[in-house]
């Protein structure tokens, strides 16, 4: 089995630290979490050197929020700029907080990114995943960029003040619903002045046309897969990946299950070899420079092959085994991650 260092493009482990009991909500990633696919420990051991760490306002609602095994026509309503604020603020309380006890540090270009990583220091990403927390005066966006903020998906699957998600739907085109709100459009704007990555992982067809007509920088997915394999919604159909790969932007690839297999189903007995497959395409479509990892820990099921972070290094065994080269695999795992941040954050 191989070690690479690898950086991966998407987890929720804030999410779930934040929802967990207790007040000590940095002890179980330090310590290690039972129950998470990523903790401290396990980062380690598997390989891991940075990440992009996502705060994903979740619906109001009793309970975990909604998974991605759940099929719905609808998207879930859209949720308060105040509601968000309290849970996208708690998630980024927990991400300085790590950074203060040593666990990782949030870095803010690509050269902090760069010193971490040899410092042997887990190198995060601030990343919000839906721009609830965000006003349409921008004055949040002041405060979160000053917090750290370098990556902004502009929704999960749902509408909000600037664009609208696709629902989580298996064989549907994601040509669903309206673009960018002239909101969306100032949004994308001002990312690109102040050098914040945008993701157009669940970003709708018509949303993510204006995101590429309108931004300067390099567009990315951080988590999704190709629709020609695994018709789902979430999934990028063939202009989406020419556009990605025209602005010399990245796909980094998703593992949950609904999102790689061919029918769509969320069945943890899924082969490591549809993700060699969507991985194949990928560097098709987008070239040797335009692929990466994003696994979607903590968000989503695993292919029990992968299980957690630990299992991360069977992909890339994977990946050796068909034939990609060692220079290859690590660019997938590490290298255009660090490329298009330098492009994009600076």
């Amino acid at each position: 089995m191989p070690n690479i260092p690898f950086f991966d493009g998407h987890n929720d482990t804030l999410l779930k630290l934040w929802m967990a009991e207790g007040a000590d909500k940095e002890k179980p990633f330090i310590e290690g979490m039972a129950g998470a696919h990523i903790d401290l420990p396990r980062a380690k051991v598997g390989g891991m050197v940075g990440g992009f760490f996502a705060m994903f306002p979740p619906p109001l609602r009793e309970g975990p929020p909604p998974v991605a095994g759940v099929l719905s026509d609808k998207l879930p309503p859209q949720l308060a700029w105040a509601d968000a604020q309290v849970s996208t603020t708690g998630m980024a309380s927990i991400l300085l907080r790590l950074e203060r006890a040593g666990a990782l540090a949030v870095c803010r270009s690509a050269g902090e990114l760069r010193a971490a990583i040899e410092a042997g220091t887990l190198a995060s990403v601030f990343h919000i995943e839906g721009a609830e927390a965000i006003d349409t005066n921008f004055r949040s966006l002041d405060v979160l960029y000053a917090a750290g903020l370098r990556s902004v998906g502009l929704v999960w699957s749902r509408a909000n003040a600037f664009a609208t998600g696709v629902p989580f739907r298996h064989n549907v085109d994601p040509d669903i619903g309206p673009g960018l709100t002239e909101a969306g459009k100032e949004l994308v704007r001002a990312c690109n002045r102040m050098g914040v990555m945008l993701d157009m992982s669940h970003l709708n067809a018509a949303g993510f046309r204006d995101v590429a007509a309108i931004s300067d920088r390099p567009i990315v997915a951080t988590h999704s897969n190709v629709h020609a394999i695994c018709p789902h919604a979430r999934n990028l159909v063939d202009w989406q990946l020419a556009a990605i790969a025209e602005s010399k932007g990245v796909v980094g690839l998703n593992y949950a299950v609904g999102f790689l297999r061919p029918d769509g189903k969320f069945i943890a007995d899924t082969e490591i070899e549809v993700m060699v497959r969507h991985v194949d395409a990928l560097v098709e479509a987008l070239g040797e420079d335009g692929v990466a990892l994003g696994s979607d820990f903590d968000g989503a099921m695993m292919p029990a092959a992968i299980g957690d972070i630990t299992g991360v290094q069977k992909l890339l065994q994977a990946l050796l085994d068909k034939g990609y080269g060692e220079e290859l695999v690590g660019k997938i795992a590490l290298g255009n991650w660090m490329s298009v941040l330098e492009r994009t954050i600076g």
